[in-house]
C-alpha cells in the first residue's frame, strides 16, 4: 500500500493495529520527497534524520502501549514557525541564518500529540503574498501545474499535502493564507475562531516569541481530509498556558447538525467589489445543487448579512494598520502625504488599503467598533442560518507573478484586470469579524485545476463548518491526488 495519500485518520488506524510503524510510514514520506520535490519545492527545511529518530521513539511509545492523537503520523510545519535547531526566516534574506532555540506552541503540541515532523514548507516574504516564493528558498509550484502558484502564505504545506508528503500540516491566515493555498491545491484548510489556537513562537525573526493575542491572524491545521482538520485542530485548540490558559480551558459546542438535510445555509458566489470567475461561481454553485439535493434549507440572499462592501473596507483598513505598524519612519511619512492627498470620495479599495497604513489610534478604535457591529450582524445571521457558503478568491490558481511590487500587480478574472489585492475581499470575509472557515474542495476548472469553496460558521462553533465540510465530502468528494 502506498500510505503516502492515506489520511492521517487511517494512518492512525493502521498504527494501532500493527498493520505499519511510524519509521516504515517516516520511509516511505522521506523517499517520496526526495523523489517528488525537486518539481514541487515545497520542504523548504528538510530534517529527515530528527523524523526518523521520532518515528523510532513513537514506535517505541506504541510499544510500551502508549496512543496519543497523532503517534508516528508524518506530518510538515510551515517555515513561519520556530524548530528550535531549525532555521526560522519567513523568506527574508536578511534572517537566513536565524535559528531559534525554542519550538513555537504548536510545535510542541504537535510533538506532545506524537507527530513525526519531516520538516518546513515555503513561505512568501513575510509571509505576505498569495504566492510562495523567496531569495532563500526559491519557488514552490502548484502539484497540478508546475507553471502556476500554490498559493500563500502558506502554499508550501498546501503543496506538500497535494503531493503526499506528510499526511497533516500546519499554516497561518491573515488574508487567506490557509484558505487560498487548500483551495489552489486541492486540499481542506480550516481558519479557526480568532483566538482559538495560541500563536506563540510564530513570529517574524528575530522577534521573541511572546503570548500576543493577534488582531486577525490564526494558525490552522490542513489535511486531505475533513475528518483530519478536526483531528488536528483539537490538537491545535485551548489557550495559551502562560497566559488565558491559566485560567480558561476549550471547550467547542459540537456542531450544530449531523445530517446536510438539517442545515441551513446561505449561498453567496458575487461580491460588490470584484467578480467572480466562471470556474469558481462553478464550484460555488456545485455544492449549493448537493446541498439542495441532499434536502438542505438554502437561500441565496438574506438582509441579515452585514454589508459586505463596508466589511472589506473595514478589512482593509484593520489588515494594513497592523502591516504598517513596522514601516521604518521615513517610509511611514510618505504614506501619510499619500494618504492626505486622496480625495474624499474615494472609495476604492486601494484608498482604503492607504488610509489602513496610516490610521490613527482614533480612527483605528473606529474601525475597531465598526466591526463589533458587524459581528453582531453575524449572529444574528447564525441564528437563521447554520453556514455560509462562498468563493476564496476569485479565480482558480493563476501562472506565477514575480515581476514588481505587489501594489502594482494584478489578477485576471475572465480577462479582466483587477488590483492584486482587491481578492482578498472573500478572504476577508471571516477574517475581519473573526469567524471559523473551512475550506473545501469543489471539482475542477475546465483547465483541470482545482476550485475550493469555503464554509463559513458562527464564531467559536468551528465543529458546525468542519462538520458540514466533512458530509460534503461524502457527498461531492474531496482530494483527489494530481
Amino acid at each position: 500500500m502506498d500510505w503516502n495519500f492515506q489520511s492521517a485518520e487511517e494512518i492512525a488506524a493502521a498504527l494501532r493495529a500493527g498493520a505499519v510503524t511510524s519509521v516504515e510510514l517516516t520511509d516511505a514520506a522521506i523517499a517520496r520527497i526526495e523523489r517528488e520535490d525537486k518539481a514541487i519545492n515545497a520542504i523548504c527545511v528538510p530534517d529527515f534524520e530528527n523524523a526518523r529518530a521520532a518515528a523510532r521513539a513513537a514506535d517505541r511509545a506504541r510499544a510500551r502501549g502508549e496512543d496519543r492523537p497523532l503517534l508516528g503520523i508524518p506530518v510538515t510545519v510551515k517555515e513561519s514557525y520556530d524548530i528550535a535547531g531549525l532555521p526560522t526566516t519567513w523568506g527574508m534574506p536578511q534572517h537566513a541564518n536565524y535559528v531559534p532555540d525554542e519550538d513555537a506552541v504548536q510545535v510542541s503540541r504537535l510533538k506532545a500529540a506524537g507527530a513525526v515532523i519531516l520538516g518546513k514548507t515555503n513561505v512568501p516574504v513575510m509571509l505576505r503574498d498569495i504566492q510562495s516564493f523567496n531569495g532563500i528558498y526559491g519557488t514552490t509550484n502548484n502539484p497540478w501545474d508546475h507553471g502556476r502558484t500554490s498559493g500563500g502564505s502558506s502554499g508550501g504545506s498546501a503543496a506538500a499535502l497535494a503531493s503526499g508528503f506528510g499526511a497533516l500540516s500546519i499554516g497561518s491566515d491573515l488574508a487567506g493564507s490557509l484558505r487560498t493555498p487548500a483551495h489552489f491545491c486541492g486540499i481542506y484548510a480550516h481558519k479557526p475562531t480568532l483566538g482559538l489556537a495560541p500563536t506563540r513562537g510564530m513570529v517574524a525573526p528575530p522577534g521573541p516569541a511572546l503570548p500576543i493575542d493577534l488582531d486577525l491572524a490564526v494558525v490552522g491545521p490542513m489535511a486531505r481530509t475533513a475528518r483530519d482538520l478536526t483531528l488536528l485542530l483539537d490538537v491545535m485548540a485551548g489557550p495559551d498556558p502562560l497566559t488565558h490558559g491559566l485560567a480558561y480551558a476549550v471547550a467547542l459546542p459540537p456542531a450544530r447538525h449531523d445530517r446536510l438535510a438539517d442545515f441551513r445555509v446561505l449561498i453567496i458566489e458575487d461580491h460588490p467589489l470584484i467578480a467572480t470567475g466562471s470556474a469558481v461561481r462553478a464550484g460555488v454553485n456545485r455544492v449549493a445543487e448537493a446541498l439542495v439535493d441532499a434536502g438542505a434549507h438554502v437561500e441565496r440572499h438574506s438582509p441579515l448579512l452585514p454589508d459586505p462592501t463596508e466589511a472589506a473596507m473595514l478589512y482593509m483598513q484593520l489588515m494594513l494598520s497592523n502591516a504598517a505598524a513596522g514601516l521604518p519612519l521615513d517610509v511611514y511619512r510618505q504614506q501619510q502625504i499619500r494618504a492626505a492627498a486622496l480625495s474624499a470620495d474615494d472609495r476604492s479599495l486601494d484608498a482604503a488599503r492607504l488610509r489602513g497604513m496610516v490610521l490613527s489610534h482614533r480612527d483605528w478604535v473606529a474601525a475597531n467598533n465598526g466591526r463589533e457591529l458587524h459581528r453582531h450582524g453575524w449572529r444574528q445571521l447564525f441564528a437563521e442560518f447554520d453556514a455560509v457558503v462562498c468563493p476564496l478568491t476569485p479565480t482558480p490558481a493563476y501562472p506565477h507573478d514575480h515581476d514588481g511590487d505587489l501594489e502594482d500587480r494584478h489578477v485576471d478574472i475572465d480577462g479582466v484586470a483587477y488590483p492584486y489585492f482587491d481578492q482578498l475581499v472573500w478572504a476577508g470575509m471571516a477574517t475581519m469579524p473573526g469567524l471559523p472557515a473551512t475550506a473545501v474542495p469543489a471539482g475542477r476548472s475546465p483547465e483541470g485545476l482545482p476550485v475550493g469553496v469555503q464554509l463559513i460558521g458562527p464564531m467559536f462553533e468551528d465543529r458546525t463548518p468542519l462538520r458540514l465540510a466533512e458530509l460534503l465530502e461524502q457527498k461531492i468528494g474531496g482530494f483527489q491526488a494530481p
